[in-house]
């Protein structure tokens, strides 16, 4: 079996070495060029892609350590500052409650004074009391003849005249 495309014809083989030349020339002088600047235009690109990708990801990272920075400046200040109220929410208690304890002393003073001066008088009062009774007793004895039965009577009445003048 003669294959014709299995027989090496040395017309055919010149033919297609002469083709792959030609072919080989225009590509090289047209396409190999071009494909290769693309290529190289095309790499750049993706290296200049990765580096600021790069560049961003240090950018992040720069970023976010200063966001951290901040929060936790921000956290103390906050710390501080709750500290701080604290601190002077209990001073202001305490201002409030020696005003407070100052004030109820001096209350309680006044009222002891008042009482003090409602109780001399009362007694006050009742020794005047006492002394216009012990008054009119004895004007009552210096009336009467002071007999026994006349003392008694005497006495029993101006027992009677103060215990309706207390009971009143």
């Amino acid at each position: 079996m003669t294959n014709p495309l299995v027989q090496p014809d040395p017309g055919l083989f010149i033919w297609t070495i002469i083709t792959f030349l030609v072919l080989f020339f225009l590509l090289a002088k047209f396409a190999w060029k071009p494909l290769l600047a693309m290529l190289e235009k095309r790499e750049e690109t993706i290296r200049k892609s990765l580096e600021d990708a790069e560049k961003a990801k240090q950018e992040l990272e720069r970023l976010q350590q200063e966001s951290e920075a901040i929060i936790a400046k921000a956290r103390n200040e906050a710390q501080k500052i709750v500290a701080e109220g604290k601190v002077i929410a209990n001073r202001l208690r305490d201002e409030v409650l020696e005003k407070t304890k100052g004030k109820a002393d001096a209350i309680l003073k006044n009222a002891e004074k008042q009482i003090q001066m409602e109780k001399e008088k009362a007694i006050k009062e009742i020794k005047t009391e006492v002394v216009d009774l012990s008054i009119q007793i004895a004007g009552k004895l210096i009336e009467k003849n002071l007999s026994k039965d006349d003392n008694l009577a005497l006495i029993r009445d101006s027992l009677q005249s103060v215990k309706t003048i207390h009971e009143a």
